[in-house]
C-alpha cells in the first residue's frame, strides 16, 4: 500500500548520533566492522510480560528493573509498548508507565514503542507527551503506531469509532499530534488552533512505528525516524528499510534517514542455555501465529508443553553473546539501521537484564580493543 499525500508531513528534536573509536580486530571482525559496530547506539523495547502465576504489579517492577538496568549500562532509550486485554502484557498505558520510568532513571530516554494512535484522540495524546516533556525536558520520545495493539473485539471497545476509519485517517492525525507539539506543517492545513501545551520549551522526539511499508514509506516522506519491528519475525524487514530510506525526505527535525531495528535478543552461556532461556518466549510467539493466546511459562513447562515449536523456526537473535553480537552487526549492515532496539525475553528478570549486560559490555569493547 501506499501512501497518498493528501494528509501528510514533520518537525522535532534532532536525533543523537553515536561516538565510534578502535580499528583491532575482534571475534575476528575487520576495522571497518569494528568502527560500525562501536558506534551503534543501543536501545531496549519492554513490553511489561507477565509471567506465570504473576501479577500486574510483579511485572511492572521487573519492567521498572529492566529500565534502571538499561539506565546504568549507557542504553539510548527505554521504550514500551501498548496492548490492550492481554493476559500476558501489562503495558496498557504507555504515558503512565513512561511517567513512572522517567522519575525512577536519571539519564536515559524513555518513550512509546508505541502509542497505537487510532485507539486515542490525537489531542489527548498530544497533550500527555508534552506534559511528560515539560516533566522530564530532552528524555521523551513518542513512537506512534496504527495498529490496535489487541483483538477485534477490545478495539472496538476501546475506540471511537468501532468501524475503523481512524486507521484510515492515521496520516492526518500524526500531523494534527505534530502540530499540536509545535510541528506545523502548513501544507497539509493542520490545526493551528490547538496546542498540547500552554508554553513548551522542549519537545518531544516523534517516530513513526511499524512492521510493513506504509508506516516506513510515511515516515520517510514525513523525514521522520523510523522504528521497524523486526522482533515480530514476519518479515520484510528489508524491504521497509529500503522503502523508508529511499522515500526519506529532510525535514526540519531531521536532515537524514534514522532507523531503529527492535531484535528479540537472549544471552547464554551457551547455545543450548541460551535456548533454554528463550523457550517461554518461542512458545507464546508459535501461539500468537495460530491465534492463541498462551501463558509466559517457566522455560521447562514450554519447552514440555504440546505447542512447543520445533527445531529451525525464527526465534530472534538467541546464543553466547559473541553469537548474538555478531547477529546484531549483521543486522544492522543488512538494514543500514542508525540504531538496534533490544527486546530481551527471558522468563527471569535477572536474565533479561543480564542479557542486556552482557551484550552492552561486549559491544563496547569492540571500539576498545
Amino acid at each position: 500500500m501506499s501512501v497518498q499525500l493528501s494528509s501528510v508531513s514533520d518537525t522535532q528534536n534532532s536525533l543523537p548520533s553515536g561516538s565510534s573509536s578502535g580499528v583491532h580486530r575482534v571475534l575476528g571482525f575487520s576495522a571497518p566492522r569494528l568502527l560500525f559496530m562501536a558506534s551503534l547506539p543501543l536501545s531496549v523495547l519492554d513490553l511489561a510480560m507477565v509471567r506465570h502465576n504473576a501479577s500486574t504489579g510483579d511485572a511492572l517492577a521487573e519492567t521498572r528493573a529492566v529500565a534502571l538496568a538499561a539506565d546504568r549500562g549507557g542504553y539510548r532509550r527505554f521504550w514500551v509498548a501498548e496492548h490492550h486485554n492481554m493476559a500476558t502484557v501489562a503495558s496498557t498505558s504507555p504515558a503512565v508507565l513512561i511517567a513512572h520510568l522517567a522519575a525512577r532513571t536519571d539519564r536515559i530516554r524513555v518513550g512509546s514503542g508505541g502509542v497505537m494512535l487510532p485507539n486515542h484522540s490525537p489531542l489527548v495524546i498530544a497533550e500527555q507527551f508534552a506534559m511528560l516533556e515539560a516533566l522530564y525536558p530532552g528524555r521523551i520520545d513518542l513512537g506512534i503506531g496504527r495498529a490496535p495493539g489487541t483483538d477485534r473485539a477490545t478495539m472496538a471497545a476501546l475506540r471511537r469509532n468501532p468501524s475503523g476509519s481512524e486507521e484510515e485517517a492515521f496520516p492526518r492525525d500524526v500531523l494534527h499530534v505534530m502540530s499540536m507539539l509545535g510541528d506545523h506543517r502548513s501544507e497539509h492545513n493542520p490545526p493551528a488552533h490547538l496546542q498540547a501545551t500552554p508554553h513548551a520549551t522542549t519537545t518531544p522526539t516523534v517516530f513513526l512505528l511499524g512492521s510493513s511499508g506504509f508506516s516506513a514509506q510515511l515516515a520517510g516522506i514525513l523525514g521522520l525516524g523510523f522504528g521497524f519491528a523486526h522482533h515480530f519475525e514476519m518479515g520484510g524487514t528489508h524491504e521497509a528499510a529500503e522503502i523508508y530510506h529511499n522515500s526519506f525526505q529532510p525535514s526540519p527535525v531531521l536532515e537524514s534517514p534514522y532507523l531503529i531495528v527492535t531484535a528479540t535478543t537472549v544471552v547464554g552461556p551457551s547455545q543450548e542455555k541460551a535456548e533454554w532461556l528463550a523457550s517461554p518466549s518461542r512458545l507464546r510467539r508459535a501461539g500468537l501465529r495460530r491465534g492463541r493466546l498462551l501463558p509466559l511459562l517457566p522455560p521447562d513447562d514450554a519447552q514440555s508443553h504440546p505447542e512447543f515449536p520445533g527445531p529451525g523456526q525464527a526465534s530472534g537473535l538467541v546464543g553466547t553473546v559473541d553469537a548474538v553480537v555478531e547477529g546484531m552487526n549483521d543486522l544492522a549492515e543488512a538494514t543500514s539501521a542508525s540504531e538496534l532496539m533490544l527486546y530481551p525475553v527471558a522468563y527471569d528478570v535477572e536474565d533479561r537484564v543480564a542479557t542486556l549486560s552482557e551484550i552492552v559490555a561486549r559491544w563496547g569493547s569492540l571500539g576498545e580493543a
